[in-house]
C-alpha cells in the first residue's frame, strides 16, 4: 500500500527502547490474516455467489461508496514526501506513468478485438487497462526487492491523473463498443478516487495519531469490501458467465501477463535500474481493478464490470508469485531496494485491492 518508505518507520507515542519490537495486537493479527487469505476468501465468495447469484446483491447499488472507503485509506497512508518525489526523480516516474497509461489500455485494445470479445466485456477489459494502478502494487514492490518509493509514487500520481487520462482513453479506445460519457466518468472519478484521497490526505495531517492507530484496521477492512464487490458482480452476471467465460478469463489472464511483460522490457529498453524496473513493471500489471468495477456498475453494464472482477483475482496471484520469485534471485539483499521497509511491516500496510 502506498505508505512505504523510510521516512515512515516512526511510530505515534512513546519511543521504544532499541531492539524491541512492539506486541502485535489482535487487530493487526486479524489484518494480517486478512491479508495472506485475501484470494482464499474472494474464491470462496465468488463460489457463492455462483451457486446462489442473489446472496450479494444488496451490494450493487454501493459500489461506487465502498471503493470510496478503500481510496479515503488509500489517501491516509499517504505523505507530502510521495508527491515530493515527483520533482526527485522526474524521468523514473514519467516512465512509470507513460508504461501505466499506455501498455495497459492497448493491450486491453488488443485483446478486445484479438479475442472478438461481445460489446460489454470488450469495453470492460479496455477500462482495466485504463484505470490506474492499484494500491497493492506496493506492498508487491517491497516483497519483490523493488524501489518501494518509486512504487508508492507511481499509484499516487497515476491515481491522481485518472479523473483525467481515463475517460479520455475510454472514449478514445472504447468508443467503438459501447457508447462511452467522458464527462460522467471523469465525474464519478473525481467522486469516487479523488475526492476520498484528498480527503484521507487531510484527515491524516490533522489527525496523524489517530489516523496511525486506525491503520492496522484497514486490511480487514478492504478485504471484507473487495470480496463483497465481486461477490455482487459475479452473482449479477452469472448468466452470461457461462457463455462467455472462458473468452473473459483468457483476456484477463493475457491482459496481466502482457503487461508485465512489456512493462518489464521497457524498463530494460530504458535503462532503468534493477529496483526501479521492478517497481514499473510490479505497477503497469497491477491495476485499479475496483475502480473499473464500480464505473462498470455505474456507466457501462454489470457485465462489463465482470473482467475488473476477475482482475482483481488474478493479480493478486500473479504479483505475489512474481515477487517471490525475484526475492530468491535477490538471495539475502533486503526487500524494498535495500533501504526501506513498510510501516508496521508488510501485512500491517496493505490493504489488498480489486485494486
Amino acid at each position: 500500500m502506498p505508505g512505504f518508505d523510510e521516512q515512515r518507520t516512526e511510530q505515534a507515542g512513546p519511543r521504544r527502547p532499541p531492539g524491541r519490537e512492539a506486541p502485535v495486537t489482535l487487530v493487526e493479527r486479524i489484518g494480517g490474516w486478512a491479508t495472506r487469505y485475501f484470494v482464499v476468501a474472494v474464491l470462496a465468495v465468488s463460489i457463492l455467489a455462483y451457486g446462489k447469484p442473489d446472496t450479494f446483491a444488496f451490494v450493487l447499488p454501493h459500489i461506487p461508496w465502498l471503493l470510496g472507503v478503500i481510496m479515503f485509506g488509500m489517501g491516509a497512508t499517504l505523505r507530502v514526501e510521495d508527491f515530493r518525489r515527483v520533482l526527485a526523480r522526474p524521468r523514473e516516474v514519467a516512465i512509470g506513468v507513460a508504461a501505466q497509461f499506455g501498455i495497459m489500455p492497448l493491450v486491453g485494445l488488443g485483446l478486445a478485438w484479438g479475442l472478438r470479445l461481445p460489446p460489454e466485456l470488450a469495453a470492460g477489459v479496455i477500462l482495466v487497462g485504463c484505470c490506474p494502478g492499484g494500491t497493492a502494487s506496493n506492498v508487491i514492490a517491497y516483497m519483490a526487492r523493488g524501489d518501494v518509493a518509486l512504487s508508492v509514487t507511481l499509484t499516487s500520481v497515476s491515481t491522481l491523473l485518472a479523473p483525467l487520462l481515463t475517460p479520455v482513453l475510454m472514449l478514445l479506445l472504447a468508443g467503438h463498443w459501447l457508447e462511452v460519457s467522458a464527462w460522467g466518468l471523469f465525474l464519478s472519478i473525481v467522486q469516487i478516487v479523488l475526492l476520498p484521497v484528498v480527503l484521507g490526505l487531510v484527515v491524516r495531517r490533522w489527525f496523524r495519531v489517530a489516523v496511525e492507530r486506525c491503520l492496522p484496521v484497514l486490511p480487514l477492512v478492504s478485504v471484507v469490501t473487495i470480496a463483497l464487490i465481486v461477490g455482487a458482480v459475479l452473482g449479477r452476471s452469472v448468466d452470461r458467465i457461462a457463455e462467455a467465460g472462458y473468452a473473459v478469463l483468457a483476456a484477463v489472464v493475457l491482459h496481466n501477463l502482457f503487461g508485465l511483460g512489456l512493462a518489464w522490457l521497457a524498463g530494460g529498453w530504458l535503462r532503468l535500474g534493477a529496483a526501479q524496473r521492478r517497481a514499473v513493471t510490479v505497477e503497469v500489471g497491477m491495476q485499479n481493478s475496483g475502480l473499473a468495477v464500480a464505473l462498470s456498475m455505474v456507466h457501462l453494464t454489470p457485465l462489463a464490470a465482470l473482467p475488473g472482477a476477475l482482475f482483481s483475482v488474478w493479480h493478486n496471484l500473479t504479483g505475489p508469485l512474481l515477487a517471490s520469485i525475484w526475492a530468491r534471485r535477490e538471495g539475502g539483499r533486503k526487500p524494498g531496494g535495500g533501504n526501506q521497509r513498510p510501516e508496521g511491516g508488510a501485512e500491517k500496510a496493505q490493504t489488498s485491492d480489486v485494486c
